[in-house]
């Protein structure tokens, strides 16, 4: 697939305005079409991350830790890949590690890699797991994730105030009911997610 040039993009956006009924020659919309692509490339940058990279770099000297390790509330915004509709929320990351540990704003990296592409809730919860797991290989990985789904509150069924829960346990997360508890515990979550 070839990429399309930024002048391309631009086009198709004044396309999309004239599709609406409007003039993309008018003052207000003149800069539109730059304005959006612009948007697009911050929204879309996932494209350009490699979230493995952000995991590369761990830590072996941590005095023996073996506990969970637990970052909550990260704040995120997506787009949903049936209707382009934003997705925002928060998504909770715990992992077991097994003899190292990655700097905690490499986890909210990894977050935000998955999060600024074209997806579906469910594929961004269990892509996130499944990355920290392949890289890390900690003993576990809990990753929950709760969104709010503009393409079912502004369009369609419009209904506010509904939020979207997914979660991803893998090893001791998802075998050992205590740690799946304790993880669920620590992100304010009741113990029968997973």
């Amino acid at each position: 697939m070839t990429k399309p040039t930024r002048e391309q993009a631009e086009e198709a956006i004044r396309t999309l305005i004239r599709w609406i009924g409007d003039d993309p020659d008018r003052e207000g919309l003149r800069g539109t079409p730059a304005r959006v692509v612009s948007a697009y490339e911050e929204w879309f940058g996932g494209y350009r991350d490699d979230p493995v990279e952000f995991l590369r770099r761990t830590f072996h000297e941590v005095d023996g830790y073996d506990e969970m390790v637990v970052l909550r509330d990260i704040a995120f915004e997506s787009h949903c890949e049936h209707h382009m509709a934003p997705i925002t929320g928060k998504v909770h990351v715990g992992y077991l590690p097994d003899r190292k540990v990655v700097g905690i704003s490499k986890l909210a990296r990894v977050v935000e890699a998955f999060s600024r592409r074209l997806q579906v809730q469910e594929a961004m919860t269990a892509q996130i797991a499944h990355c920290i797991h392949d890289v890390l290989k900690p003993k576990g990985v809990g990753v929950v994730v709760e969104g709010v789904h503009q393409c079912m509150t502004t369009r369609g069924v419009r209904k506010q105030g509904v939020t979207m829960i997914t979660s991803q346990l893998l090893g001791q997360f998802r075998s050992d009911p205590r740690t799946r508890a304790e993880f669920l515990n620590i992100i304010g979550r009741p113990s029968s997610i997973g």
